[in-house]
This record gives structure tokens, C-alpha cells and sequence, in this order.
């Protein structure tokens, strides 16, 4: 593949993959075709050509749409412990192909390849968990009021999910969604970012084999490319009971009202501003540990990168100076290069948006303390490398209240107790994750009370960033309110019924009506 730079391999991974110079888009299992114009996918990391991907057209999307209907209905009928083995085994090709899928992970979106291995093994972990669920999709059973009934509710498997993905982790989410969803007896869409999609390419290629293998019919597993209009007809179609997106707060909205006038349901994954409360109780060491990966990892391009460092004014400046201290030791370069913190945004177009919002913080009276800036010479030359920077600024700066999709971070002083600390943390739209640093336990149960951070993630000691997935992942307010992942989140791709059972001769009716004949 001449196209493609020979990068710390990343053309042997490439081929272990099967991805081409050239690939079809449009993909319902080991068949692959699409109609579409082409979408090339160029490198963050060295500004080349990885390669490209045709997209889907509307007669391709509903060839697609008809195969996934098909094959629901043979899908939802198998056990699912027999569906968990199948899950088991997508799991297996995950750990045989985690160095060139966290490779290609890392040199089509640009994150460290640590982060792209991370993320392949997000992928294998939600694996395992699902296959433990594959026994245990339980429902409740409850005394019923009528002599001789008994009553209880179970779950079934929704039909067709549509997993719409963000660039920033353009394998991780997606497995999120399908592993549970597979488990749960649907049938999965996916349309991955346009700005990584050769990642979908990959991981569908890998999903299909397992799915062969078994004898399973084409469309369980499905693949969509293409632009916001492909998204379109995803979330208008009303085959579509669930559509899972990641994405901004901006998409969620479109998303969210378009989906609930034909009474689908969403799941939203949108936007975060998150912040670190630093009391005088702190570790400064680990605050600076937990909120410079917050801040820098994956270039700052994290629905969790740490946004807001609110410090208390007694151990401000002490913060400050140790935070700024570790930002001079950041190296910044490729990511595939593993003595490299940090890697390039994902395009030019984001790499504009850091710079306009470090023009606005200023024009809005912040001060900047590391400086930031675009970086250029040789290693630099996609012109998508940028310097991490550091402005102190106030929470009710307009900027502060956006979500800046890069490496800024903005440092908040507050006084007094907890209580103000929380005031600032809480006072955004957004409500994805929060953390506190304290050595003080009624510091941290207050940060986890009803009247502590209004996130869907609170973490004591540790930064926002970096979810396990045995735990439900997502936010309120302007997140979205989704929970993908843990705990229960397999509930959202089920319908529940209540079912009750009468095995007597009579027929008495609830709430003791009477209803002779």
C-alpha cells in the first residue's frame, strides 16, 4: 500500500486487519458493498494518506436494513448463553488482534498507542462482562393481588440498534453498545466518525469472521459510512427502536428530538466540562498526576478530559506552580512513539477551535500561564500538533462554559469550604464526570451526597478520566442523561412486559371490580 506511511509498522498492521487501500463502507456481515462517494482517511499523526472508504448510499442503507430485519429474527430465539459464547469468542479475536487494532487506533485518530491498547482492551473487558450477563438478563417477580395469579415481568430483545460513534474513541464505544446489545438478542447499525472510519472497517471485518464461523446469518453485525445525512437516516427510520450516539451536545439535541417524534428511544453520550475540586486536604502529587492525564490525554479530545482545576485559594499558587512544572515535562509528538505523552488533535479543524478559544479566554480577561500554539518542523507536518496550554480564567467566563475539544485547561480558585467548590463544578451545563482531591472524608462524602457533584461520574482521588466499564458510563444535564456500559445499562437495549399467569378456574379482576355475566 504506497499510500500509507510505514510508521512504526503500521502497514503490517494494516494487513493483518485486511483493511485496503481501498474499502467498501457499507458492510452486513462477510458482504461488503456500498455505491457512495469516497471518504479518505488521512493520518493526524504524519498528514498521509492511511486510505479510503466509499460510503453508503440510501438503496445501500436499505439493503442493510432488510438483512439486519432478517436476521433479528433468528438471532433473538438463540439462548443467550449460546449468543454469550459467540460474544466470548468476538473477545478472543480481540486479544490476537489488539497491537494492530490499537495501532491503527492510534495512527487514524492520533491518541498515544498506550491510550489505542487501552482502548482495544475496553473493548475485550465489555467482552468478558457480557458474556457473564449472557446468564443473568433477569427480570423481578412480584405477589399478585388475585388469589391463584402469579406475576412477573422479563426482558426481550429490542430489534435493530443504531450506534452512531465520535472520533475520539472509534472502536472503544462501539463495543460498548453492540457486545450488550449482541448479548441481549438485537441486531446492531453501525456508523462510525467520519473522521476515523478505516477503525469500523476493521473491527466489522473481525465481528463478521466470528459471526461465519458459526454459521450465523449475514446482518447481526452491520456497517454504515458516510456523512451526517447517513446518521439521518438512521435516526428518521423507525425500524430503528434505539439509537445510541456519542457525540456534542449540538449532535445530541438533533438526535434526541428527531428520534423522539417517531417515539424511539436515545441513548446520548454528549458533551463534558469536567473539573477537579483540590482542597487543602489534597495529595498534590496525585492531583497533579490525576489531572495532568486528565488534561492531556488523547490531546484533550476525552468526553471526560479535565477541563476546570478548581483549587482552593490556601494551596493555590502551590498547585499551580507544581501543575505547571509537570506540563514542561511533556513530550509532544508521534503517538506511536511511545516516549511521547502526547499526540496531534485530530484535524485542522480542531486545532482552529483551540486557538479560538485561547484568543477568547484572553479577550474575556484570563491569563495564560503555559503557553500554547501550533507546532511546526520536522514530526510536525499534518500542522495538527498543538501545545498543551494552562489560562486562569472564571467559571462564568463564556468559553469556560463550553466544551474546548483539546488540550486547555482552566485554572478556578475558590474560598471557604467544599460547598463553594461544588458551587463552580455544578455551575456548567454539562454533568458528565467530576473528581475530588481531599485526604478528608466529610470533604468527599460531601462531594458524593444528593447535594454534592450533579455528574453521572464522581470520583474521590482519582482524575474524570479513565472509566472502568463494570460501572454504568455517562452524564446529566447536557450529557445527555445515557448510560452505556456497566451495571445495568443492558436494560435500555430491552423492552420490559409484565406478565401474569392465572392458574385457577376463575376470573377475578384486579382492584376487586366486579364484572358479572
Amino acid at each position: 500500500m504506497s499510500t500509507v506511511a510505514t510508521s512504526f509498522g503500521i502497514e503490517e498492521a494494516l494487513e493483518q486487519l485486511g483493511v485496503k487501500e481501498t474499502n467498501k463502507g457499507t458492510s452486513t456481515g462477510n458482504d461488503w458493498f456500498s455505491n457512495g462517494e469516497e471518504i479518505a482517511s488521512y493520518s493526524p499523526v504524519d498528514g498521509k494518506l492511511i486510505g479510503k472508504v466509499t460510503t453508503t448510499t440510501k438503496e445501500d442503507y436499505e439493503k442493510v436494513m432488510d438483512k439486519a430485519a432478517e436476521a433479528f429474527k433468528s438471532w433473538r430465539v438463540i439462548p443467550a448463553p449460546q449468543r454469550g459464547e459467540v460474544v466470548r469468542q468476538f473477545g478472543e479475536e480481540l486479544r490476537r488482534l489488539k497491537e494492530p487494532l490499537g495501532k491503527l487506533v492510534s495512527y487514524e485518530m492520533g491518541k498515544s498507542y498506550q491510550e489505542g491498547l487501552g482502548e482495544v482492551q475496553e473493548m475485550i473487558d465489555i467482552c468478558d462482562f457480557a458474556v457473564g450477563l449472557s446468564r443473568q438478563l433477569h427480570g423481578l417477580t412480584m405477589h399478585s393481588e388475585r388469589p391463584g395469579h402469579r406475576m412477573y415481568e422479563q426482558y426481550h430483545p429490542l430489534g435493530i440498534v443504531g450506534i452512531i460513534s465520535a472520533f475520539n474513541f472509534p472502536v472503544a464505544v462501539w463495543s460498548w453498545n453492540t457486545a450488550l446489545a449482541w448479548i441481549c438478542g438485537d441486531v446492531c447499525v453501525w456508523k462510525p466518525s467520519e473522521k476515523a472510519p478505516l477503525c469500523g472497517v476493521a473491527c466489522q471485518k473481525i465481528a463478521a469472521r466470528v459471526f461465519a464461523e458459526n454459521n450465523l446469518p449475514e446482518g447481526i453485525s452491520c456497517l454504515v459510512n458516510g456523512d451526517y445525512k447517513v446518521g439521518e437516516y438512521m435516526t428518521t427510520d423507525k425500524r430503528i427502536p434505539l439509537i445510541s450516539a456519542t457525540g456534542s451536545t449540538r449532535m445530541g439535541k438533533i438526535v434526541g428530538r428527531t428520534v423522539g417524534e417517531r417515539l424511539g428511544k436515545s441513548l446520548l453520550e454528549l458533551g463534558g466540562n469536567n473539573a477537579i475540586i483540590v482542597t487543602p486536604d489534597a495529595d498534590i502529587k496525585m492531583t497533579v498526576i490525576g489531572a495532568v492525564f486528565g488534561a492531556v490525554g488523547t490531546a484533550g479530545q476525552r468526553c471526560t478530559s479535565t477541563r476546570r482545576l478548581i483549587i482552593h485559594e490556601s494551596i493555590y499558587d502551590k498547585v499551580k506552580d507544581a501543575v505547571v512544572a509537570a506540563y514542561e515535562q511533556l513530550r509532544i509528538g508521534n503517538p506511536l512513539d511511545e516516549n511521547n505523552h502526547v499526540g496531534p488533535l485530530i484535524d485542522k479543524d480542531a486545532v482552529r477551535m483551540y486557538q479560538s478559544a485561547l484568543e477568547k479566554v484572553v479577550e474575556e480577561g484570563g491569563n495564560i500561564i503555559v503557553e500554547g500554539g501550533v507546532l511546526e518542523g520536522e514530526g510536525y507536518e499534518s500542522g495538527c500538533y498543538v501545545k498543551p496550554a494552562i489560562a486562569e480564567a472564571n467559571n462564568d467566563f463564556e468559553i469556560v462554559q463550553h466544551e474546548t475539544f483539546a488540550p486547555v485547561l482552566y485554572l478556578l480558585k475558590y474560598s471557604g469550604g467544599v460547598e463553594n467548590a461544588l458551587d463552580i463544578q455544578n455551575g456548567v451545563a454539562q454533568g458528565l464526570s467530576s473528581a475530588i482531591m481531599t485526604n478528608n472524608l466529610r470533604e468527599a462524602e460531601r462531594f458524593l451526597s444528593v447535594a454534592g457533584s450533579d455528574c453521572g461520574i464522581a470520583n474521590v482521588n482519582i482524575g474524570t478520566s479513565g472509566a472502568e466499564i463494570g460501572g454504568a458510563f455517562g452524564g446529566e444535564k447536557d450529557t445527555g442523561g445515557g448510560r452505556e456500559s456497566g451495571s445495568d445499562a443492558w436494560k435500555i437495549y430491552m423492552r420490559r412486559q409484565t406478565n401474569t399467569i392465572n392458574y385457577t378456574t376463575e376470573l377475578p379482576l384486579a382492584q376487586g371490580i366486579k364484572f358479572d355475566l
